[in-house]
């Protein structure tokens, strides 16, 4: 990989149409997802007792492909990205970059929301940028059998799953986050603070995606699609259709429609968010034939969506602002499937609007901008 160093952000003219409509329309699926942990204080924030059509639709529509589904897009996302700070920077830059990003994250979870995931991309991106970013292709091979040997063992679960399958009478039952029930925001703070550390402990081991998002840089597959368009074809059908087949069991008894014992239920979600991590690449590949099938256009819908994906940090954090004033006991203290629903697309076509308001006026966005001076000083 040859690296330019001129140490300063990428100008808009150099932005490729992929990756910031990736970002700026999976942030709908994020904003669904969190929103509905915090409307049920549990997760994956799904009603546990689903009537009706619409209720147990939600639910079926939640859990095949949001829940699990939507992180590992930024994930990925998130490795490409520092593939392309790389070729413009010299590491201390990215060091800086991602102790930013860790001090974003304890501040984001000790004010706002204990799911955060900024930190532990920080402590991530650190590990890649020492180990991995600058490395030569024999050792970026070694994500793609680690992502063979992952997907063996996805489909063993499955197979013991269905094997070991018997009818009940357990279901879909929130796991309680204290934080998000709690009485005061003094208390919530505590409760985030306690609940963090363990939450990015559990959820270092992405830097198997991050790393397949260095791989997938490494070769510009969304720089040009065109060039990878059979790659973007197969990665789509095959991953999102692997993520789905993973999902259908699990998603089946958050609709009410599959009764099993409590056993079969916990092993239902076991498959349901090891095969999340396909969504990740799955829908990334979408939008890399999106872009491939646009071209040059730039429709005038989708330029607050590509604007926000600009500026998704910012509207990553907004949408946490939002959730805790709504939903929170001693706030507004909102809740249920359709609450969370609707105030997940408010916020955020309320954020893209915005983003596109900035976009007209050159500015980054305010959590980019801070971003920036960390780490270009």
């Amino acid at each position: 990989m040859t690296t330019t160093v001129l140490e300063a952000p990428v100008r808009q003219s150099e932005r490729s149409l992929a990756p910031d409509l990736a970002r700026g329309a999976m942030l709908l699926f994020i904003a669904l997802a969190n929103a509905s942990n915090f409307a049920f204080a549990g997760q994956p924030g799904l009603d546990p007792a689903p009537h009706g059509f619409l209720q147990r639709a939600a639910n079926f529509l939640m859990a095949t492909f949001v829940d699990s589904r939507a992180y590992p897009v930024f994930a990925i996302m998130f490795g490409y990205g520092l593939v392309q700070l790389a070729r413009r920077n010299s590491n201390r830059v990215l060091l800086r970059r991602n102790a930013a990003l860790i001090v974003f994250g304890v501040v984001h979870a000790t004010l706002l929301y204990f799911g955060d995931f900024l930190g532990a991309y920080g402590i991530v991106g650190i590990i890649a940028t020492l180990l991995l970013v600058r490395r030569g292709d024999r050792v970026h091979r070694v994500v793609l059998w680690l992502w063979v040997i992952q997907t063996v063992d996805a489909a063993i679960l499955i197979v013991i799953a269905l094997v070991g399958a018997h009818r009940g009478t357990a279901g879909l039952v929130n796991s309680p986050n204290p934080s998000l029930s709690a009485g005061s925001y003094a208390q919530s703070m505590l409760d985030r603070m306690a609940e963090w550390p363990v939450h990015t402990a559990t959820v270092l081991p992405f830097i198997v995606i991050v790393w397949l998002g260095i791989w997938a840089a490494r070769r510009r597959v969304l720089e040009d699609p065109a060039a990878h368009r059979r790659l973007l074809r197969h990665t789509a059908i095959w991953s999102l259709g692997f993520s789905t087949l993973g999902a259908l069991p699990y998603a089946l008894v958050c609709a009410g429609l599959l009764h099993a014992d409590a056993g079969t239920v916990e092993a239902m979600a076991r498959v349901h968010a090891v095969t999340g991590e396909y969504g990740g690449p799955g829908y990334i590949a979408l939008f890399g034939l999106a872009a491939l099938h646009l071209g040059r256009r730039r429709p005038r819908a989708l330029a607050p969506v590509v604007a926000l994906g600009q500026r998704s940090l910012s509207g990553y954090l907004l949408q946490s602002v939002c959730w805790l004033a709504l939903f929170s006991p001693w706030a507004l203290h909102l809740g249920g499937t359709w609450a969370a629903a609707l105030a997940a697309v408010l916020v955020w076509a309320f954020s893209a609007l915005a983003a596109q308001a900035m976009a007209d006026r050159g500015y980054r966005g305010p959590a980019e901008t801070l971003l920036r001076k960390f780490a270009y000083r």
